[in-house]
């Protein structure tokens, strides 16, 4: 999808240094996917300790427990 925007020339040279990136376009490209994986991760982040998977470790690492 080709758009036209007006971005400040002085973050995009900033940000393609910083990820060596060589064009414009892959490096906005790349900070869009990071921005959308953050976002992710942040709303994983809202179950940690709230999921009950009822693991038992040491069975699946095939492990005898030590007494």
């Amino acid at each position: 999808m080709r758009t036209t925007l007006d971005l400040p020339e002085n973050l995009l040279i900033e940000a393609m240094k910083a990820t060596h990136i060589k064009t414009k376009t892959k490096v906005i490209i790349a900070a869009l996917e990071e921005l959308i994986r953050k976002n992710q991760i942040a709303g994983l982040k809202k179950f940690k300790g709230k999921v009950d998977l009822d693991i038992d470790m040491n069975q699946l690492r095939d492990r005898e427990c030590r007494s």
